[in-house]
């Protein structure tokens, strides 16, 4: 028999309780042997729960238990989580987390520390809830240099652009609708803002690349700026607007962002709508994949923790993870990135389609009927630096969006 103690009952930590004890048997059969929950570290008592019984208010508890093999931590941030796991790796206790923050920031040395006490710090439940794609990294795709990591790593901010798109609604219509259904928190600023999913792919870059990828280094634009205006131009060119979080290595440098982009049908994430996740990857002997589902959402989580819990009670004495590098991996700067830029910009004496014209010169024009005032234009291929310039000379730029295609 294995204990495990669960650091959090929040959702993903109450979720954790219940797929062991839904799944108690298959679990405890790919185990290999009888996984119990000891103890739950939480703040709070639940009198009317039957986890009460278990419940501890103090870590040092589970620390000093050596029944206690594995430490699962659900409680997110930084601190105390950190200072937690690092306690349980050094006393020879194996990790599974869901908390990307953690990871982002401290991967390379829990990484560390686990490899030098042969146990293990994992990880699967910090990007893309449900969706595998640590592990995969992690081993079947270990022959291959990764060249490209793009994905919809956030649920909420898919789910917004796709009801816009789906409705013509504006943004904040949508977000109260979401926050309605407990899609988006009280306070959204993590997800429509793109920090969630920069640090995701943060996480995903420094696993492909074997480095420290610093998630503050990456340049991150939300979708707050997105509107139902935006939507129609996109639709009367036969794209999508995503928030895409990418990682690309050219020329031996890797570009890191997120922001919004548009993209055509042709694109493998154009079709990924609502609430989903999908990340696409690029290796130079695979070629192309795609991992999608449930990118958050208790069980789902729920459940890439408690697949790492089996994994690290059938390795108990044995590091299975592989760890990237302290040394920072230093981005390449986005200016240099090369791509077509689309346009929103207010028409008047000061700004017409022959300046647009002449500053850009072989753009395409897109008019909507209805948007008399305005029009947008579809620009060469060309680095985000000359874009920036050319820009600064046109007055009434509404919006910019990014096309990959």
């Amino acid at each position: 028999m294995i204990s495990i103690g669960v650091l959090g009952y929040g959702t993903v930590g109450s979720g954790v309780v219940e797929v062991l004890k839904t799944n108690q048997e298959s679990i405890n059969k790919k185990a290999g042997q009888e996984i119990t929950i000891k103890y739950v570290l939480d703040l709070r008592d639940f009198p009317n729960d039957p986890i009460q019984e278990k419940i501890v208010h103090d870590f040092d508890v589970i620390l000093k238990d050596d029944d206690v093999k594995i430490v699962v931590e659900v409680m997110g941030g930084v601190e105390p989580a950190y200072t937690f796991v690092k306690k349980s790796l050094l006393a020879g206790k194996s990790v599974a987390t869901s908390n990307k923050e953690l990871v982002a920031k401290h991967g390379a040395e829990l990484l560390k520390i686990a490899r030098e006490n042969n146990i293990n710090f994992l990880f699967e439940a910090s990007v893309g809830g449900g969706i595998p794609i640590i592990r995969p990294l992690n081993s079947s795709l270990t022959a291959d240099e990764i060249d490209e990591i793009t994905g919809i790593l956030n649920g909420t901010t898919n789910y917004i652009l796709s009801k816009m798109a789906n409705e013509g609604l504006e943004f904040g219509e949508v977000l109260k609708d979401a926050q309605n259904r407990g899609y988006a928190e009280r306070n959204p600023e993590a997800d429509v803002e793109g920090y969630d999913a920069c640090r995701k792919i943060a996480i995903l870059s420094s696993l492909a690349y074997g480095m420290q990828v610093d998630y503050e280094d990456i340049y991150t634009e939300g979708i707050t700026k997105i509107t139902a205006n935006d939507i129609k131009y996109a639709k009367k060119i036969g794209k999508s607007i995503k928030l895409l979080a990418s990682s690309k290595k050219i020329d031996d440098q890797v570009y890191a962002m997120v922001a919004p982009f548009l993209i055509g049908d042709s694109h493998p994430l154009y079709s990924v709508n609502n609430v989903f996740n999908a990340i696409f990857v690029h290796g130079n002997v695979l070629g192309d994949a795609m991992f999608y589902g449930s990118g958050a959402g208790k069980l789902p989580t729920a459940s890439a923790v408690v697949s790492d819990v089996v994994d690290a009670a059938k390795h108990l004495n044995r590091n299975i993870m592989s760890f990237w590098s302290s040394r920072k991996l230093e981005l390449a700067d986005i200016s240099g990135a090369k791509r077509k830029f689309f346009v929103r910009i207010k028409k008047d004496k000061e700004t017409t389609v022959n300046q647009v014209l002449f500053l850009f010169e072989n753009v395409q024009i897109i008019e909507i009927p209805e948007l008399t005032e305005e029009f947008g234009f579809v620009t060469p291929i060309m680095t985000e630096a000359l874009y920036r310039e050319k820009a600064d000379s046109l007055k009434g730029i509404l919006n910019m969006i990014r096309i990959e295609e």
